[in-house]
């Protein structure tokens, strides 16, 4: 697993929309491409990929297929992705087969389900008959299944990845002759060092969103982790902190299937899912009014007035303890357990202090309560501006995938899943259809709540106890009675 820094996370002027969050990329193909977009908006990029993609010139299996189709050539082929189709032509130029290939496709009736899929048929000097204006498999089966002379027909139907088995049983109980072609195989990867490392850094809360091209990188992250002995503790990191950002909703099928919250963007494309994740995550970042300053805390930054201040760790761990608690005193007692690795020396507390003040760069954030502890001069009359404090929710703008959307019909590309349509089963695949219901992550102010003034901070009695409170209150600002120090 590698991580690269974005040149935008540092310096001054308005950060970038991902400046301080860090994003894993579990994708094989296309890695460097969704990583560069993801830096180029600022985030720090995890690579970890959680499978890999069998070479296709020794595939023994794809190459007795290839044979049977030439020698009895099919009456309909479904071509349903462009780099699987490229690559089977491609494997047969490899094996001196491709002429074969080509002018048995030639005589078929050819199905493209999409514009790549269309480009890569065209790329092989061949033509496709039809390809739905939807770009989803579900549509193509439906124009299947509408003809009279379905029975008996032999049709070659390309995979993804997955076995398409909702499609093809449809097609079988119509009267059809079905050949499925598996023209790449996805296995684990070769090097597990940076998935297991990926598994690690999640479950110790280092990560703010997890990317998914793939239903099988995410049921190959959840594989890796029940191997290692961890699946509690992911499910616990992506149901309570990690957003599941996937390029739609059958790629989120395995999480949707642990009830696991996920989303997607209304157009099923790399570039749209991370405009959404520019989106998403400052949404759900904690913002809070204090010293006169506006606070954004996000995952490895804060945001001061817009700006980006990287914080280390442990100091960024003593403000989001604090943050959680606004306006009222912790002592070095109750800030100790929010260190990385905890400790009994409560000095550390006032060195992670001294630390975030330094990297904040404005006085009076932290206020010194003598012979108390400490507490953020928080503005309590303008503490409606906010973020959801647990890094979770956060509404994208109109067509965002449902969080508990439908599974799509294996192409993650084009269809409509509104509502909660969990019952509709996909058929696999990388490029699912849509969603446009609502946000099932929206898990409100949990981890910006306090719960009750603080001990220590008996006197504090016109304390607003958390930010809800404030608005109950209207907003009257924090008494406490010890000698304060900025």
């Amino acid at each position: 697993m590698t991580a690269r820094l974005s040149r935008n996370r540092t310096g001054t002027g308005p950060a970038p929309p991902l400046a301080g969050f860090t994003v894993a990329v579990t994708a094989a193909r296309r890695a460097e491409e969704l990583g560069a977009l993801l830096e180029r908006r600022g985030a720090a990029v995890l690579y970890a990929p959680a499978l890999r993609i069998a070479p296709l010139a020794d595939d023994a299996q794809l190459r007795e297929t290839t044979r049977q189709l030439t020698d009895r050539p099919p009456d309909v082929v479904v071509a349903t992705t462009g780099i699987g189709f490229r690559g089977w032509v491609e494997a047969a130029d490899g094996w001196g087969e491709g002429e074969a290939l080509r002018g048995t496709l030639a005589r078929a009736e050819l199905l493209a389900r999409g514009p790549k899929t269309c480009g890569a048929i065209r790329a092989a000097g061949l033509r496709e008959a039809w390809s739905p204006g939807s770009e989803s498999s579900t549509e193509v089966l439906e124009r299947l299944l509408a003809r009279d002379d379905l029975a008996g027909r032999r049709i070659a139907v390309q995979l993804h990845g997955e076995p398409l088995r909702d499609f093809i049983d449809a097609l079988r109980c119509a009267g059809a002759e079905v050949v499925p072609v598996a023209v790449y195989r996805w296995t684990a990867p070769l090097d597990l060092a940076p998935l297991d490392r990926l598994l690690e850094t999640l479950v110790n809360g280092g990560v703010d969103a997890v990317t998914f091209t793939s239903a099988l990188a995410a049921a190959g992250l959840f594989a890796r982790a029940e191997e290692r002995g961890v699946t509690e503790e992911l499910t616990r990191a992506l149901r309570d902190r990690t957003q599941s950002a996937c390029v739609g909703p059958v790629t989120a099928a395995p999480l949707l299937a642990r009830d696991l919250p996920a989303y997607w963007p209304d157009r099923f494309r790399v570039g749209a899912l991370v405009r959404l994740l520019g989106e998403r995550l400052p949404a759900a970042a904690p913002r809070l009014p204090v010293a006169g300053h506006t606070l954004e805390l996000r995952g490895t930054a804060v945001l001061v007035d817009g700006e980006p201040r990287p914080v280390h760790p442990g100091p960024l761990a003593v403000l989001r303890a604090l943050a959680r608690r606004p306006g009222q005193v912790l002592s070095c007692a109750e800030l100790l357990p929010a260190l990385p690795g905890g400790g009994a020396d409560e000095h550390a507390v006032e060195a992670a202090v001294g630390r975030l003040r330094t990297a904040l760069g404005v006085p009076g954030v932290v206020q010194t309560v003598v012979k108390r502890g400490y507490r953020i001069a928080w503005d309590a009359g303008d503490c409606g501006d906010r973020g959801d404090g647990d890094g979770r929710s956060g509404r994208g703008d109109g067509g965002d995938g449902d969080a508990r959307g439908g599974r799509g019909d294996g192409d993650d590309r084009s269809g409509r899943a509104d509502g909660d349509a969990r019952g509709d089963r996909g058929d696999g695949g990388d490029r699912g259809d849509g969603g446009d219901g609502g946000d099932r992550s929206d898990r409100g102010d949990r981890d910006a709540r306090g719960d009750g003034a603080a001990r220590g901070d008996r006197d504090d009695r016109d304390d607003c106890r958390d930010l809800d409170d404030c608005r109950d209150r209207g907003g009257r600002t924090p008494s406490g009675r010890g000698n304060i120090r900025g």
